[in-house]
């Protein structure tokens, strides 16, 4: 089995530059943003569509832009690209959740993916008017996906659980097909519920052994209740067509961080109760040093770390390069990737003319249904939709 590549949809704004922000932290910039207007998500939307991605995640919290409404309306602007939408069970109720996800699923034509974010941050949390502690929103979230997945399945639910209350809940409409559900978190609360009711773990960048120590437990804890889980990373990517190209890029990104801008952030990233994020910052000790200093594995730059909150690592180095490291994770058992880098349009095309094309050639990754392949008169053929060349 090959590989599944996605996209990242910048709802938070994009730029030449790295853009911080997240868990917690206000987002910024160490250059000008990019507006995040659905012209602009438009054109990320369809690039990442015409390149040969399967979809595209939005991210949810204080920090960016609503994910629900957002790709509702990116619906009607693209054909096939589906979308990783990410929400917090703690501001919505279950039946509202599952009602929605029906909704999309009909008015989309099936392109809604879930990813269940349960939130590590407790004054963000607050904010939204959810006051529990961590563990208890891990606890929350477990019974709210028993109530989603009871509806989704046409049962009507009754459920007087700890956190999460209903009363002969049901649907008029299932989704057609069932969205499958994309969870993370390290922490052992967070392993619980992604074994249980997790259809794709996701993991942040961190090097290949330790995320395949991570796979490995979670599997276990899958295969003792009865289930199956896929694995999924999400890591930025800067690949052109010569590792110098791609590390002269690192540089340039890394260059334009000022050491205040990083001490703002890493003083909020320091505050997370996220154990994902304790492991992020741990890569790259919140100071800025050298890009290579920051090289933490082949390839594997923490640089983006410095300033955003979640994931912070980046694959970088030529086509070839960056198609090996996708080549081992999936040995250690990836078998999704969630991909961005800045800015996000441009560097979709990066991914889509470069690397997408090796993967292909070595049988990694097949182009979805509707994508076909174009020969760009340089020896190899490069993915585009079949309406890009009219």
């Amino acid at each position: 089995m090959g590989v599944t590549l996605h996209w990242f949809l910048p709802t938070m704004g994009d730029g030449r530059h790295l853009v911080g922000g997240g868990h917690g932290n206000a987002t910024g910039s160490a250059g000008a943003l990019r507006p995040a207007s659905i012209g602009y998500l438009t054109q990320v939307a369809r690039a990442a569509e015409q390149a040969g991605f399967d979809g595209a995640l939005t991210p949810t919290g204080a920090w960016c832009e609503d994910a629900w409404l957002t790709t509702a309306m990116l619906v009607a602007h693209t054909e096939r690209l589906r979308f990783l939408v990410a929400f917090r069970p703690g501001s919505i109720s279950p039946t509202l959740a599952a009602q929605q996800a029906a909704t999309f699923q009909r008015h989309s034509g099936g392109r809604l993916l879930l990813n269940v974010v349960t939130g590590g941050e407790s004054r963000e949390q607050r904010a939204y008017g959810d006051f529990l502690d961590k563990d208890s929103r891990y606890a929350r979230t477990g019974e709210f996906l028993s109530v989603v997945t009871r509806l989704w399945r046409g049962e009507t639910v009754d459920l007087d659980g700890k956190h999460v209350r209903v009363e002969q809940a049901s649907l008029s409409r299932l989704p057609d097909p069932v969205p499958p559900v994309y969870f993370g978190g390290s922490s052992p609360a967070a392993a619980q519920v992604a074994a249980e009711h997790a259809d794709v773990y996701l993991t942040w960048g961190e090097p290949v052994q330790a995320v395949h120590e991570k796979i490995e437990r979670i599997r276990k804890l899958a295969a003792d209740r009865g289930r199956t889980v896929r694995f999924g990373i999400r890591l930025h990517v800067i690949t052109r067509d010569t590792a110098a190209e791609a590390w002269a890029q690192a540089h340039r990104l890394l260059d334009a961080l000022d050491p205040e801008t990083i001490a703002g952030v890493q003083a909020g990233l320091a505050a997370s109760e996220s154990e994902g994020q304790r492991r992020m910052r741990a890569l790259h000790g919140g100071v800025k040093t050298s890009v290579e200093e920051l090289t933490i594995a082949p390839n594997l730059w923490a640089g983006v770390g410095l300033v955003r909150g979640g994931a912070g690592t980046a694959l970088v180095g030529s086509h070839t390069e960056v198609a090996d490291r996708i080549a081992e994770y999936h040995e250690a058992g990836i078998d999704e990737f969630v991909l961005s880098g800045y800015p996000h349009l441009e560097e979709a095309w990066w991914m889509g003319e470069g690397v997408m094309p090796v993967l292909r050639e070595r049988g990694l990754w097949t182009p979805p249904d509707g994508v076909t392949a174009v020969d760009t008169g340089a020896g190899r053929s490069v993915p585009f939709a079949a309406d890009y060349r009219t």
